[in-house]
């Protein structure tokens, strides 16, 4: 091989690196997002099979009702109108509710 077709598939291995980084940048991002809307229910959803798996059937029914009442509130926060000046404006952030 000469110095010429090193330097080329030394750029074309840089080039897919790029790439991979930039779709792992759009996975972890959008799963951020997911996990910001639908925290407290997966929380919620976990804590109530850990307790059945437990054998412990009374409180698991409350963190699955959490769940459920957590999951409906998400939904009634994705269905209102958001715009780049509100669109944090009622989530479970902390901060802006």
């Amino acid at each position: 091989m000469t110095f010429a077709n090193l330097r080329r598939k030394a750029r074309q291995q840089g080039q897919g690196m790029t790439e991979y980084i930039i779709i792992v940048a759009l996975i972890a991002v959008s799963a951020i997002g997911v996990y910001a809307m639908f925290g407290q229910t997966i929380r919620n959803q976990t804590a109530g099979l850990a307790q059945e798996m437990a054998g412990k059937n009374s409180a698991s029914k409350q963190a699955i009702k959490q769940a459920g009442s957590a999951a409906d509130d998400a939904s009634s926060k994705a269905n209102q109108g958001k715009g780049l000046n509100n669109y944090n404006v009622g989530n479970d952030t902390g901060k802006n509710n």
